[in-house]
Parts: structure tokens; C-alpha cells; sequence
């Protein structure tokens, strides 16, 4: 560290861009490493840059927190963040979304095609969306002719569905049984009760 500042629009600029993409609070020591000049210049940088968000009415506010300094959006747009976040990761997943879903976590590595060959239907919209979503991944391609992408799930699935691992999702046996059929050989279309529980339940 040579202790000589960098300009101050070229040390701003560099702290916010930091800031930007930094998971947890970055101490000023830290910022003045990376920045190769003293702690002072950076602490100084540092709340005039948090005064020009502040005056600006940016939608940014710039904190010391934690030993460190942060990013977080401004108190006042935290209505229409959570709409976000919440309209595009965590909405019901539709009909289409969950057949889909299901036929990667039960056959991956698969190929659209594949998945389009089990829904019969076109279902790229729907794997770029579960993907979009962190649910879905593209973990490899396929040998055959083009190389098509192949799908799998995401540590995210599993933690969204409460599970260890892929090797927890319930059997599809059960699912794939030939149904009762009476001596005429009709389908029985008696549902079986289940025993009510000690709860009531």
C-alpha cells in the first residue's frame, strides 16, 4: 500500500461498484486495501458517498453496519421490493411449472426435448422460467446429435421441497400400479377410506 489516494470521483466510483456486489458488509480496511490507500481517505469517500445518496433521494441508502459498510435500498421502496421479490421467486407455481418440475427431478440429467416428449407439449418457456427461478439448472449436454442442454435440479429445489437429496423424493411406484378391476375387469372406482387419526385430523 502506497498510502497515495486514488482521485476522489475514481475512489468513489470504485467503492460503489464494490459495494454493489458484496454479500455482506465490507469493512473500510478492507476498502482500503483494495483501493491500495489509507483508511481515513476511504472513510471520508465513504460518508460522502452516503450524503450524495441521501441528497439525491436515491432509491440506495448506504450504511455502517456490522463492522462494515452496505448497500440496502432505500426504507421508503420496501413495499414495492417485496412486490418483486415476491411476483418473480415466490409465487405459486402453476400447473405447467409443476409437471415440468416434477418430470426433471424424477428423470434428470433431461433434454427439452425430452420433457417436451413426456408433457406433449413445447415447454422451453416453462424450463427457462424454473430456471430463472434458481429451481432448475443447465448441468451438462447430451451426447446424441447437437448436444442439446440437460437439465437438472438445484440445491434450491431440494431446500424449497424440505429435502436432503434427490434420492428423498417419494417413489413413483405406488403411482404406476395396475388399478383394482372387478370381475367384469372395470376399473373400481371405490376410494379407499383412510383411518381417521387420533387428532381428528
Amino acid at each position: 500500500m502506497n498510502g497515495e489516494a486514488p482521485p476522489r470521483d475514481e475512489m468513489l466510483r470504485a467503492l460503489e461498484a464494490v459495494l454493489l456486489v458484496a454479500a455482506e458488509p465490507v469493512s473500510s480496511t478492507v476498502l482500503a486495501q483494495l483501493l491500495e490507500t489509507d483508511r481515513g481517505a476511504v472513510e471520508e469517500s465513504l460518508a460522502r458517498l452516503a450524503e450524495d445518496y441521501e441528497r439525491a433521494g436515491s432509491g440506495l441508502v448506504l450504511r455502517n453496519v456490522a463492522g462494515g459498510w452496505r448497500l440496502f435500498s432505500h426504507p421508503s421502496a420496501a413495499p414495492v421490493v417485496e412486490r418483486f421479490i415476491l411476483s418473480s421467486r415466490h409465487t405459486r407455481l402453476t400447473k405447467a411449472a409443476l409437471e415440468t418440475m416434477a418430470i426433471v427431478a424424477y428423470k434428470q440429467p433431461v433434454t427439452r426435448h425430452q420433457v417436451a416428449a413426456i408433457r406433449g407439449v413445447n415447454s422451453d418457456g416453462v424450463l427457462s422460467a424454473l430456471v430463472d427461478r434458481g429451481l432448475l439448472e443447465e448441468v451438462g449436454r447430451d451426447e446424441g446429435p447437437g448436444r442439446p442442454l440437460l437439465f437438472g435440479t438445484t440445491p434450491e429445489f431440494l431446500e424449497r421441497l424440505g429435502l436432503a437429496s434427490i434420492g428423498d423424493l417419494p417413489s413413483l411406484a405406488p403411482l404406476l400400479e395396475e388399478p383394482e378391476r372387478d370381475d367384469a375387469g372395470h376399473v373400481s372406482e371405490e376410494i379407499p377410506i383412510e383411518p381417521e387419526s387420533d387428532d381428528g385430523a
